[in-house]
């Protein structure tokens, strides 16, 4: 998607204090005692927090659309109305330790662009949306990112409204117990998705940047590990007769955590669950189940992870069965856009660094059906998924500006056209 320059608009800003407002109000639904955020997908909460959100979008002039799946979308017409929108959002359900700003500061980062667009009198060309993405945390349901993977066709309505939570709870009944069951309407075509979002790590703050330009999302393949020894009396058993999982255990994760390493900058590995078992103070382990996490930036790379990680786990002194249970292709931005992003930054004299997503978020998704892109802000030392994630104000309102000069600019806004 090609981009233009918006000079006009260039001295633009957004309202800092009125969106960090806007954020501690939607804060305050689901508030916990450590000043973080627990509103789950779908539930009363979440209603609560939909319906701010949809009356904010009501009283600045946006029309409102719920698909099947929940996803809210609050459209401002462009001057034509033909265009395919230019997007922003991210989601509002959380973690059950969650914080203020994952995913809310999206959403409401695209809220006060258009806030900021009608205070200023600007219509842009094409149609500017805000999308609320339904059960992106998958704290509730699994799938994770499930509103957007719907919309962009990764899974069928069918199949993700048929997903239960731990209560036997659907998805279906969820939605239609908080009133946010929607039309059942084909996904419509976006002209540019953009997602700012905290980073959810340290690499912005380390660095003391201010912006992230996001390139790409890491692909990601999950597996399920199990190691079969042999339990045993821990006393009468000698070191070299034993069949310990455990050991055989310890020797992979040193080597999930090595063939991390060896791929920097963008490789990860993480060994995040064990299992031991009969986990008795004095018998040898008999068997140990764990989970894998692999990242990497390219699809190559993570192969060579995938075999190394294989390769390790044939070499074992014991049996060992690998089962893949997630896979997540590597997600490169457009290019455009993410040129977009580094300008507008340069232009408001923030300063930035490219980075890439360890994380997966709506926006992986949305760029498998039209051109997207991602703008990271700093967060507390790169805490998140916890109630004491935290971010500074002027940091978010940088953020923001630069989403606004980025949608303003892939929406080919026109100068001075009353709102």
């Amino acid at each position: 998607m090609q981009v233009h320059d918006m000079p006009a608009q260039a001295g633009l800003r957004i309202d800092g204090a009125r969106l960090w407002n806007s954020l501690m109000d939607l804060a305050r639904i689901g508030a916990t005692e450590k000043g973080g955020v627990c509103r789950l997908a779908l539930t009363e909460l979440d209603k609560q927090g939909r319906d701010l959100f949809i009356a904010w979008a009501k009283d600045i002039g946006c029309t409102v659309r719920v698909d099947a799946i929940g996803n809210i979308f609050a459209r401002r017409a462009g001057t034509r109305g033909h265009l395919p929108p230019v997007m922003t959002g991210s989601h509002i359900d959380t973690q059950p330790t969650g914080g203020k700003f994952d995913g809310n500061y999206g959403v409401l980062a695209g809220l006060e662009v258009l806030r900021t667009l009608n205070d200023n009198h600007v219509r842009t060309a094409a149609p500017l949306e805000v999308a609320v993405w339904t059960n992106e945390e998958g704290s509730r349901f699994v799938p994770v990112m499930m509103g957007s993977g719907v919309f962009a066709g990764a899974f069928t309505l069918d199949h993700a409204l048929e997903q239960k939570d731990r209560e036997g709870v659907s998805v279906r009944d969820a939605l239609a117990s908080i009133g946010y069951a929607g039309e059942r309407v084909a996904a419509h075509d976006v002209g540019a998705y953009f997602e700012a979002h905290i980073e959810q790590g340290p690499v912005l703050e380390a660095n003391d940047k201010v912006i992230g330009v996001v390139q790409a999302a890491l692909g990601q393949r999950w597996y399920d590990v199990t190691i079969e020894g042999m339990e045993a009396h821990a006393g009468p058993t000698p070191m070299e007769l034993r069949r310990d999982a455990l050991l055989v255990a310890a020797d992979l994760i040193r080597a999930v955590n090595r063939i991390a390493l060896e791929h920097a900058p963008h490789g990860r590995g993480t060994v995040g669950w064990v299992d031991v078992h009969p986990n008795s103070r004095n018998v040898i382990p008999g068997r140990v189940k764990l989970t894998v996490d692999l990242r990497a930036a390219d699809d190559a790379t993570l192969l060579i992870m995938d075999r190394a990680l294989r390769e390790t786990c044939a070499q074992a002194s014991l049996p060992v069965k690998v089962d893949e249970v997630v896979y997540f292709a590597p997600q490169p931005f457009e290019a455009s856009l993410v040129t977009a992003v580094r300008e507008s930054a340069d232009a408001l004299g923030l300063t930035s660094m490219d980075v890439v997503s360890g994380a997966g978020h709506d926006a992986v998704y949305l760029a498998r059906v039209a051109p997207a892109a991602m703008i990271f802000v700093p967060c507390k030392d790169g805490i998140s998924h916890n109630e004491i994630e935290d971010a500074r104000a002027d940091h978010l309102e940088a953020g923001c500006n630069v989403l606004l000069q980025a949608m303003l600019r892939a929406a080919n806004a026109s100068e001075g056209e009353a709102a």
